[in-house]
């Protein structure tokens, strides 16, 4: 499953807004600097599917992103 999400870095605050099945809007703490705020955005997902496999597969370095939730079954 593909999902979109638009990241803000550096925010106060986190929070998780679900738009649709396929759509999140997501603030983090963490800085959008030396990986950080990407780290963050895996640790949350990897939570919210945690027997799933979370890749950030577009947008690595800007802020809209999109991320695969697999089965771990097909890892490479």
């Amino acid at each position: 499953m593909l999902i979109g999400i638009k990241v803000t870095a550096g925010a106060r605050k986190e929070k998780i807004e679900k738009i649709s099945e396929a759509r999140y809007l997501i603030s983090v703490k963490e800085p959008a600097e030396e990986n950080r705020a990407n780290s963050r955005l895996l640790e949350i997902f990897r939570n919210i599917f945690p027997k799933r496999r979370v890749t950030i597969i577009k947008g690595h370095h800007m802020p809209a992103k999109v991320i695969e939730v697999a089965d771990k079954d097909h890892m490479l």
